[in-house]
């Protein structure tokens, strides 16, 4: 994806969300934040490919075996957004607070166009998960489950 729509979706004059440049990710963290946004949910990012892959999961990462969530594939983020706390302001895209709720490193095991398998050591979450994307009519879905192995 590259950080092209992160970048057209943001007004850099007006948040303190850090600026999309290309920089070299350290590849193998994850992070999740807690995002209070016009509804809860939690962003799920994983270094890979130089950026952040995020996925907005509305009801949180599961922290038990067998339990499936939606993960929405948004845009790619930039590696500092990592560290990011804070507040985005009224009228900008993801307005409101976001939190580190988690974080740590991951040891990607399989990846493949429609399937993600990891293992997660973090302060919270620890153990192998597994992204799979929806199938169905569109090709491109955004929609994904993650789940703990």
């Amino acid at each position: 994806m590259g950080l092209e729509e992160y970048n057209t979706k943001r007004d850099f004059r007006k948040t303190r969300e850090p600026e999309g440049k290309e920089t070299p990710a350290d590849e193998g963290m994850f992070v999740v934040q807690e995002h209070h946004a016009s509804h809860l949910h939690y962003d799920f990012r994983l270094a890979l490919d130089g950026v952040l892959k995020s996925w907005a999961v509305p009801k949180g990462v599961p922290e038990e075996p067998k339990v499936r969530r939606l993960a929405v594939q948004t845009e790619d983020h930039p590696p500092e957004y990592a560290a990011f706390e804070g507040s985005i302001p009224k009228g900008e895209y993801g307005a409101g607070e976001v939190r580190i709720w988690d974080r740590g490193t991951f040891d990607l095991k399989e990846r493949g166009s429609d399937r993600l398998v990891f293992v997660l050591r973090g302060q919270r979450l620890n153990g192998a998960y597994a992204l799979v994307r929806f199938k169905g009519k569109e090709k491109d879905s955004r929609n994904w489950l993650i789940m703990k192995l």
